[in-house]
This record gives structure tokens, C-alpha cells and sequence, in this order.
């Protein structure tokens, strides 16, 4: 950590240190940043805060000091809960403090928290991320941002320690941008493993068609980035579950019929991912439907 930083860069608090938020919440102490760290896990809590010198959050501590609050949470419930809810983070905070939800939340309940957040004179984004646990560590995730451009811009020199930000429209457009670029992602995603499947079935190698794929005008980021590390390798380990992009995929849907808009091919795709998800557990990676779809037939 570098304590020549400590006393110009703002107390952060970071609520959620799953897969990604624990990474990323490193990521911020490693940059100098004075750190609180708050999360169910006690455990990893207590080791973070061994690792990078970081703080834990106690339930009766003042949060007069924090001038930005993220939020790596489950969802909006739960985001809601934490921060205008049960718990009340947001209550506690300084006028003018800044809240920067990075979860994978509903872009409607985004606006909504925002619309809580400004009557608190608190600033807030809405910054999901994409690129997995790796890019999360290596500090390379692409971050969608909604919010006020004027906002983001105070707050990128924080945001650029974890990945690259693009301001994508007002609050709820970083939701909506995540979600949307996930139906994107698991329909290539389905589309390769079915392909796969169908052409090992006629006698085409998997790892052969993917190399044509790769330089064909099939070729996508599933081809490129999962199926000869994650899916023929066996190890299936990209760090993203597979019921964490059913629950991304029910976002965008859900949008779209908020949004006037018909999406069939969402509707077809959540279906397939939905029953694939039937036997799996929290901890399965998304790509495994490479093997539950052959398993399926």
C-alpha cells in the first residue's frame, strides 16, 4: 500500500467480497486508497484485511469520514436492503458523498435507489462490470457506467484501478448495458456449444471447428476466450456461474418487456439456460453447459 497516498485519496468503504468484490476491493487498498471492508464472510473479511491493511466495518461506526460507498452485492434487493433498508448505509454518509453500486442490479431499481440516494444529497452510479474473476485481479474490467457524466468523471481515477470505464447514459443504463451485453454473450455462448456438439456428432474435432470458427466469420468471445481453456479443457473455471448469467439474462428480458420491446430469441435463450440450470449449484461455472447440453442430448 502506498501510505503517501493515505492522506489525499478518499476513505472508501467496499461492501461485498465475493469472487469479484474481493479482488477488486485489494485492488483499492494496493492503490493507496485508506479501505473499510464489510461482508457476511467473516472470513474474508479478516483475511483481506490481513493481506492489504485494510479496515473492518463495525456496526456502530460513523460513516462521517467515507466519501465513497461500493456496493458488490448479490442484487437489488440486497443492495436496496444494505443501503436505504434494514441497514441504512446511505443514512449514515455525509452530504455529498458518493454511492457506486457495481453489482449486477435491475436498471429500474437503479433508478429508483437513485432518486432515494439524491433526496440524501448523496451522488450515485451505477458501474456493473464485466470480464470474470481474472480480469477482476489483473485489474481489467470493462465497467459500464450510468449515472452523471460530471459524477463519473470525479470518481474514474478510482474506478480506472479496477478496469476501463465507458459512460454509457444516466442511471440505470450501466445495469442495463450489463445485462443486455450478458443475452448477448450466452446466446453466443449456446450457439457455439450447440454448434460444437452437432459437428462432433458428424466427426468434426471440437477443438478443429473452433480454430476454423476463430478465423471465420463465426468466430465470437465464447470461441476465442472459453471453449479451448474453459470447455474442452475440462476445467471449466472462467470464474462466472452459471445461475449468475440466468439471473443476468431475467434482467434483460424483464427489461425488455418493461421496455415495450418483443425479445424471442431472449425468451428462447433464458428457457435453455434455465432448464440447464436445474442441475446445478451455486458454484457451477457458466461453462459447463458445454458438457450439460451434450449430457442433455
Amino acid at each position: 500500500m502506498n501510505d503517501d497516498n493515505q492522506g489525499t485519496r478518499p476513505t472508501v468503504l467496499f461492501i461485498g467480497l465475493g469472487m469479484m468484490g474481493r479482488p477488486m476491493a485489494s485492488l483499492i487498498a494496493k492503490a493507496g486508497y485508506p479501505l473499510l471492508v464489510s461482508d457476511t464472510n467473516d472470513q474474508a473479511v479478516s483475511e483481506l484485511c490481513a493481506e492489504v491493511g485494510a479496515r473492518r466495518l463495525e456496526s456502530a461506526q460513523t460513516l462521517a469520514d467515507v466519501r465513497i460507498v461500493i456496493t458488490m452485492l448479490p442484487n437489488s434487493r440486497i443492495v436496496n436492503q444494505v443501503l436505504v433498508g434494514d441497514y441504512g448505509v446511505a443514512k449514515r454518509l455525509a452530504q455529498g458523498a458518493c454511492v457506486i453500486d457495481m453489482s449486477s442490479s435491475e436498471p429500474l431499481e437503479t433508478q429508483a435507489l437513485g432518486k432515494q440516494l439524491n433526496e440524501l444529497s448523496l451522488c450515485f452510479l451505477d458501474a456493473p462490470v464485466s470480464g470474470g474473476v481474472k480480469r477482476a485481479i489483473s485489474g481489467t474490467l470493462q465497467i459500464m457506467v450510468g449515472g452523471d457524466a460530471n459524477v463519473l468523471q470525479q470518481h474514474r481515477e478510482l474506478l480506472d484501478v479496477m478496469g476501463s470505464s465507458t459512460h454509457v447514459g444516466p442511471n440505470g443504463a450501466g445495469h442495463a448495458v450489463k445485462a443486455l451485453n450478458n443475452f448477448v454473450s450466452a446466446t453466443g455462448l449456446l450457439a457455439t456449444v450447440e454448434a460444437l456438439h452437432v459437428g462432433e456428432k458428424f466427426g468434426v474435432d471440437p477443438a478443429v471447428m473452433t480454430s476454423v470458427l476463430n478465423n471465420a466469420s463465426g468466430g465470437n468471445f465464447t470461441t476465442a476466450n472459453k471453449v479451448n481453456q474453459f470447455m474442452l479443457s475440462g476445467t471449466y473455471a472462467s470464474g462466472f456461474a452459471l445461475q449468475l448469467m440466468v439471473k443476468d439474462l431475467k434482467i434483460a428480458v424483464t427489461l425488455a418487456e418493461q421496455m415495450g420491446q418483443q425479445m424471442k430469441l431472449g425468451h428462447e435463450c433464458l428457457a435453455v439456460w434455465q432448464e440447464a440450470a436445474q442441475s446445478t449449484t451455486p458454484q457451477t461455472d457458466h461453462t459447463e453447459m458445454y458438457r450439460i447440453i451434450d449430457a442433455h442430448g
